[in-house]
């Protein structure tokens, strides 16, 4: 990656720009000045790059426009939206139009066959309701029409069939009504009431589970846009622009420093630094020379080689990264939702008890009376109350975990992780700040505030990350600011200047050792510089990733909540494990590949509910794998599209909250669904006539206010929840 690349990653709304007017990852840099080429190689032995490159990924972690459409195909269970298959604009129209024909059904049409004080009487009022209710009809209902017909289909009738059933029979029992009262003059009841008022409360429930539901995203998709449109390939002596999808093996492509691979292959000339964090988890940039392998996606950091491509398409790194996803995108099979299977045992309840009271009070009382007992069991089981109970709880979360700084993406995934056992997560990016800072400082002949200033001045005009970190060290403390003149870089191994007419060198360890100076090598698994003046090493500076203020407490909290925290990461052990010791992490799986993720994760679950905690695309699939997983918000476009919520907030405890929250929405959504379903449950036999024997029947207008009640009782628990 460029020097000027880099320095443009804390600008992330110019990258989410940039990246939407590509299309994929800005990979046209031109050739840079070559003395900051060679300083890119200078001496820091290793990098430890640390995702310095998500935010190229065209993710900007305040613009989420690119999830704010609603994805109707996905993860809408409390109200069976995974039959939906229309837009959030088209739901929109039908609410609203469905409104605004209910307000005049609401003044001219008598409510369970009782008028209300507001009831308005005029000639052809009836023909009017029928108009009105016939276009409420025609507009209002295909959504759960084309649900119920997906149900049933499936064979697993649940809210869209128990909603369906209920408009079938208020509206066509109303129209046989009409033409009862009005051409056989007859003194039917009819439920244009209930059948216009349940339209309008189910699609305002399905219009707020809509709103809260942010677009999943697709994780596959994501991944293609990692590898650049064209590519150099070459032909004779020249190379010329193609489109990468032309690509065949045994080609010989050129990627500039800067620029993605196009596809998998191997070095045939050139040496450079290659960021490879994303896709293996390896936090620091790898050296390729001839004869390395390098994989499709990853990053060239600072010089120009010529590749052999070995893999394309399906073939490629990314190609099996994809089958791996689908496979496990496939596979997770989060549980069916507690609303649908409520509705479903409601749909046959209901049905069942109609068709009891129909047969036996045939018996009985005779047909008229006997259907008009089936009637009431049945319009006694409209979902009402159970339309809104999880809508309204799904919105108050989302709108709650907003404000803590977390996008709850697949809400049915965050509402059932009530008692998560394992917390998995990855070290770079997630556990560190996934930028270079200055870890350790130590001196032999100067004052270590002497030195850095030293070391500033040499560094002061490069862009170079691990510049910039020296300086920034040296401006946090205030240094005076000393003037370097000469400055010029030593070719692989780091720089020189002059300052206070005194000749510095900043350099690596192999020209300490090409050059026979002695030295006391600093150990750290950071990147490691040796300030030097006349072959005399006068200080030691040590450069790296360094972790999150947030990240000890998250640690601790998770450990509190009895929740064990795994670190899994593709990074050595030694620095995974350096890492662990400081946040008291005590189980740690490195070099991970994202095979080996998928792997972990399925283990644990194995032993208790599993949360996945990541930022890289390595970490794709395990997060699509585990029972409830949070992206980091400064990650990749990949790890957010098959997460089920986005940490924004830099602060880590915030995901303790989002687990909180979970647990109190969870308790919200059962309870509502009580209120929801209770009444229905003492409601259908009654109307069905089960205690007729004893005297206790029920009044059709008790049973509508009592359904009212219970519908307000439900939007106001969910107002009620709190984190």
């Amino acid at each position: 990656m460029t020097a000027d690349k880099k320095q443009h990653r804390s600008d992330q709304s110019k990258m989410s720009d940039q990246m939407t007017d590509n299309g994929h990852m800005n990979m046209k840099h031109g050739q840079h000045d070559m003395n900051q080429m060679d300083h890119m190689n200078m001496g820091h032995d290793q990098h430890d790059m640390s995702h310095m490159d998500h935010m190229n990924m065209g993710h900007d972690q305040h613009d989420m426009s690119h999830m704010d459409h609603m994805n109707m195909g996905h993860d809408m269970p409390g109200m069976g939206g995974m039959h939906m298959m229309m837009n959030h604009g088209d739901m929109k129209k039908r609410f609203w139009w469905s409104f605004g024909l209910l307000i005049p059904i609401l003044f001219i049409t008598p409510f369970m066959g009782i008028d209300l004080p507001f009831t308005l009487h005029f000639p052809f009022a009836n023909w009017l309701t029928v108009i009105l209710a016939s276009a409420m009809y025609a507009i209002g209902t295909k959504p759960f029409f084309d649900g119920a017909k997906s149900e049933l289909k499936a064979k697993k009738p649940a809210m869209m069939s128990l909603i369906s059933m209920g408009l079938l029979v208020t509206f066509w029992v109303s129209i046989y009504s009409f033409i009862a009262n009005t051409f056989l003059n007859g003194h039917a009841m009819d439920y244009f009431f209930e059948f216009a008022s349940l339209v309008v409360i189910m699609l305002l429930g399905h219009l707020i589970e809509m709103q809260a539901t942010m677009k999943a995203g697709n994780a596959t998709s994501e991944l293609a846009k990692l590898t650049p449109e064209t590519a150099h390939v070459k032909h004779g002596d020249s190379f010329t622009d193609q489109p990468v999808s032309s690509l065949k093996p045994d080609m010989t492509v050129q990627v500039r420093a800067g620029e993605s691979f196009p596809a998998d292959g191997i070095v045939l000339e050139g040496s450079s630094q290659v960021d490879e964090s994303l896709m293996t988890g390896e936090s620091k940039p790898v050296k390729k020379a001839a004869n390395a392998k390098v994989i499709g996606g990853t990053i060239n950091d600072n010089g120009t080689l010529i590749v052999k491509v070995q893999a394309v398409g399906a073939d490629s790194f990314i190609g099996h990264l994809k089958d791996t996803l689908n496979q496990t995108e496939q596979s997770s099979s989060k549980a069916e939702s507690l609303a649908n299977k409520v509705a479903g045992w409601l749909f046959w309840v209901g049905l069942s008890a109609a068709v009891f009271a129909l047969i036996v009070w045939t018996f009985i009382s005779g047909p008229a009376e006997a259907f008009n007992t089936a009637v009431t069991t049945l319009i006694i089981a409209c979902p009402h109350a159970l339309g809104l109970a999880i809508p309204l709880v799904i919105q108050r979360t989302k709108a709650i975990a907003a404000k803590d700084g977390i996008l709850i993406k697949k809400h049915g995934a965050v509402l059932q992780a009530k008692h998560l056992d394992y917390a998995l997560m990855d070290k770079t990016g997630t556990l560190t700040t996934g930028h270079f800072a200055v870890q350790e400082l130590q001196t032999e002949q100067l004052e270590k505030n002497a030195a850095l200033a030293f070391m500033a001045a040499l560094e002061s005009q490069s862009s170079h990350p691990l510049a910039k970190a020296i300086v920034e060290k040296a401006k946090e403390l205030k240094l005076p600011e000393k003037k370097a003149e000469n400055v010029q870089t030593i070719k692989g191994a780091g720089i020189e200047g002059d300052i206070d007419h005194r000749h510095y060198q900043l350099v690596n360890s192999r020209y300490l050792e090409e050059h026979a100076i002695d030295f006391n090598a600093l150990a750290t698994d950071g990147s490691v510089s040796y300030l030097v003046e006349e072959k005399s090493v006068l200080a030691a500076i040590s450069l790296g990733d360094s972790l999150k203020p947030s990240a000890k407490d998250f640690v601790n909290a998770l450990l509190h909540r009895g929740i064990t925290p795994v670190m899994v990461t593709g990074d050595a052990p030694e620095t995974a494990q350096k890492v662990a010791d400081e946040l008291g992490i005590q189980e740690v799986k490195a070099q991970v590949s994202p095979e080996d993720k998928i792997k972990l994760v399925k283990d644990y679950q194995k032993k208790g509910q599993t949360m996945m905690i990541g930022d890289g695309i390595n970490d794709a699939p395990a997060l699509a794998q585990a029972d409830l997983s949070v992206a980091i918000g400064a990650g990749t476009d990949v790890a957010q599209a098959s997460a089920d919520a986005v940490l924004i907030s830099t602060s880590l405890p915030k995901i303790i909250d989002l687990i909180q929250l979970a647990h109190n929405a969870n308790e919200k959504e059962v309870q509502n669904l009580w209120w929801g379903a209770g009444y229905n449950i003492l409601a259908i036999p009654t109307a069905a006539g089960v205690f007729a024997f004893a005297g206790i029947v029920l009044n059709p207008l008790i049973g509508a206010i009592v359904m009212s009640c219970s519908t307000l009782i439900v939007a106001g628990n969910a107002m009620l929840l709190h984190k």
